[in-house]
């Protein structure tokens, strides 16, 4: 089996060692608050490198998990980054969720080392890294993308290539528009049932059992039926996060998204609530608590279009 290196201890990238561990990968991990790398290892019984570049040099695949677009640039092209440590023929997964130039100008980096970059980003929440059940969305080379399947088979149900680098990353843009709308769909129409009389748990056994029913109805029924009793598994922070990103792809574009528009304005909200740091599913307390967003007329103060 390939040694790999994993960049990013995050729910997500820690959750993702585990699972490599358990399949029996040799890993390497690096994380910016190095005592956090530190935890995880001594859990999976992994290496810890002392920088990014150290842990690329290690390992024939790396696999990255990060919060953002500034934290992948700078993880990758710091003067002791992923790149510096990349050597030829290795295969850099980038998973993180950013904007599709982000990969495309990071891209070429990489080729000029006779190293390949691939994005792909991934649908599915902690517990489904731990269930192998995760769904891939690749841009990049398809031979490179042949060298990592044991990574992706390991953590994964369905791994889908779509083409050049950037694809994944878009893909998964457009996976999360739904995702967030889905999240204030469902908040709405939970809040509908309760405020006319149905008891909540009630209501979602009803919506689970219809025509609306989803993957991500499901999974997230317990956060929307008892969300004090609820871990974060993605938070309003991150939910705001990406629908920046979708926005400005969309104005790129040329697409006005007049629903996503509104999920951005409610999430807004919420996080100037004070709720950035609770789990997507709290905007259903937020539309309980009365805080809802401004009317149908109103514009994003990012000025994407609605």
């Amino acid at each position: 089996m390939p040694h790999v290196a994993v960049i990013g201890m995050g729910r997500m990238g820690a959750a993702m060692a585990r699972r490599l561990a358990e399949a029996g990968f040799e890993l390497t991990l690096w994380n910016r608050t190095s005592a956090t790398a530190r935890s995880v290892a001594d859990d999976i019984g992994a290496q810890v490198a002392s920088t990014a570049e150290e842990a690329a040099a290690s390992a024939e695949i790396v696999l990255a998990s990060l919060a953002d677009d500034a934290a992948v640039t700078e993880t990758h092209l710091g003067a002791e980054g992923v790149l510096a440590g990349a050597s030829p023929g290795s295969v850099v997964i980038e998973t993180s969720t950013v904007d599709p130039r982000t990969i495309t100008e990071l891209g070429p980096r990489y080729t000029e080392r006779g190293a390949h970059l691939l994005d792909s980003p991934v649908s599915g929440s902690v517990a489904l890294v731990e269930q192998g059940a995760l769904t891939a969305m690749v841009g990049g080379e398809a031979d490179a993308l042949d060298r990592v399947r044991p990574i992706l088979d390991a953590l994964t149900k369905a791994v889908y290539h779509l083409g050049p680098n950037g694809t994944g990353a878009t893909m998964k843009l457009a996976v999360n528009s739904l995702v967030h709308a889905t999240n204030l769909a469902i908040s709405e129409a939970l809040l509908l049932a309760e405020r006319a009389g149905v008891e909540r748990s009630k209501a979602y056994e009803v919506f689970a059992n219809s025509a609306a029913a989803s993957p991500f109805l499901l999974y997230k029924r317990v956060a929307f039926e008892r969300p004090e009793e609820t871990p974060v598994a993605f938070s309003v922070d991150l939910m705001q996060k990406d629908l920046d990103l979708i926005l400005t792809l969309a104005e790129r574009v040329g697409l006005p998204m007049a629903q996503l528009g509104t999920t951005s304005d409610v999430t807004g909200v919420a996080v100037s609530a004070g709720f950035g740091d609770r789990d997507m599913s709290s905007l259903a307390t937020l539309l309980r608590e009365g805080m809802a967003a401004s009317g149908p007329d109103h514009q994003p103060e990012n000025g994407a279009p609605t």
